[in-house]
């Protein structure tokens, strides 16, 4: 599996090995609250597979609720 060198996923990865984890997925919202995003990482192809897919349901996820927030006014992220 090649190395993902974007800072997204040098997070999932540092937390992945920091917790000793075969697997992260980190969802994040800008400073600005405008960006919502996700980034995974696995420890092998097949973990790494599963990860994304997990790591998309939840993005999907925080996402709608981000949205709900803020439409009922919630700033907080």
């Amino acid at each position: 599996m090649p190395y993902n060198p974007s800072p997204e996923v040098a997070v999932a990865r540092d937390a992945a090995n920091k917790l000793k984890a075969k697997a992260a997925i980190v969802i994040y919202v800008s400073d600005d609250g405008e960006k919502i995003g996700m980034a995974s990482y696995g420890q092998d192809a097949k973990t790494c597979k599963a990860a994304a897919e997990l790591g998309d349901w939840l993005y999907e996820s925080a996402s709608q609720h981000v949205i709900r927030s803020r439409r009922a006014g919630d700033k907080r992220i």
